[in-house]
């Protein structure tokens, strides 16, 4: 009987790959079989992580690029095609947030720092939008292809202090919905857009926003804890299965959709 969740011998792209929640990707989807593409800008964590996924008897292999330079990703891609000859399935994982676009409790709206708020958005948004408008021409060739965004909880209800990244998830979940129907209607129904928002999980990003050096909470942590069911932050494997689902055939009738990974926090209100 056939594995519908298999992702065996498919070629995926991630974005972003040497991060936390991507070098967790890369290594569950090369241990599935999958031949794994790390595109990142970090050269040392890239090789580093592939030599780790190597020694393990998988397969990656790392490419540096820049998500907001069409030059390079082309050259990704020309580089891609040569050695697999396809694109199976594009995960956009590239994306941050920095201070200057945050607002913080002594902060106001007028503090803002449009410089880092475009940043923010060139980031997250451009970052997803250049490397499928580059990756998903083999898709569109092959008339099939899965491209998996990375959302966010700060998409679906405006979070104090993330202005920028909010505003700029919000608008990867808009694109997303749109190139899902783009894409299907001109290219056909082997292709798919989704995307998952995770929730609250502990990177090298918000580490020091959400927890202390002691490990403890921060009062910022405490309030996400707070309103968070599960009671606890989520833990980056715990991303992998909704993962494994979009980018396998299990998901072949799922576009456009948002999947929530967050312990109930969407959910609850008091």
């Amino acid at each position: 009987m056939k594995n519908l969740f298999s992702v065996k011998d498919k070629v995926i792209l991630i974005t972003g790959g040497s991060g936390v929640l991507g070098t967790v990707m890369v290594n569950h989807f090369a241990q599935e079989g999958a031949r794994v593409v790390i595109l990142d800008r970090n050269v040392e964590a890239g090789e580093a992580l592939v030599t780790n996924v190597k020694a393990k008897g998988y397969e990656a292999t790392f490419i540096q690029t820049d998500v907001l330079n069409k030059e390079v990703l082309l050259s990704n891609y020309n580089s891609i095609m040569s050695k697999y000859g396809r694109i199976d399935v594009l995960i956009n994982g590239a994306g941050g947030n920095m201070p200057g676009a945050t607002i913080t409790p002594d902060k106001t709206f007028f503090d803002l720092d449009m410089n880092a708020f475009k940043t923010v958005i060139d980031l997250n948004l451009f970052g997803t939008i250049l490397p499928t408008m580059i990756f998903s021409k083999a898709m569109a060739a092959q008339k099939e292809g899965v491209i998996i965004n990375i959302s966010s909880e700060s998409a679906i209800r405006p979070l104090t202090r993330v202005c920028g990244y909010g505003t700029a998830k919000a608008a990867v979940t808009n694109f997303t919905k749109y190139m899902a129907g783009e894409l299907a209607i001109k290219f056909g129904t082997g292709l798919r857009v989704n995307a998952i928002a995770p929730g609250f999980f502990i990177t090298e990003q918000n580490r020091t926003l959400l927890t202390n050096p002691d490990g403890t909470y921060t009062e910022r942590g405490k309030q996400i804890i707070a309103h968070t069911p599960f009671g606890r932050f989520g833990e980056p494997e715990e991303l992998l299965g909704t993962m494994q689902w979009l980018a396998s055939d299990a998901s072949k009738f799922v576009t456009g959709t948002l999947t929530v990974i967050d312990g109930g926090f969407d959910a609850f209100s008091i």
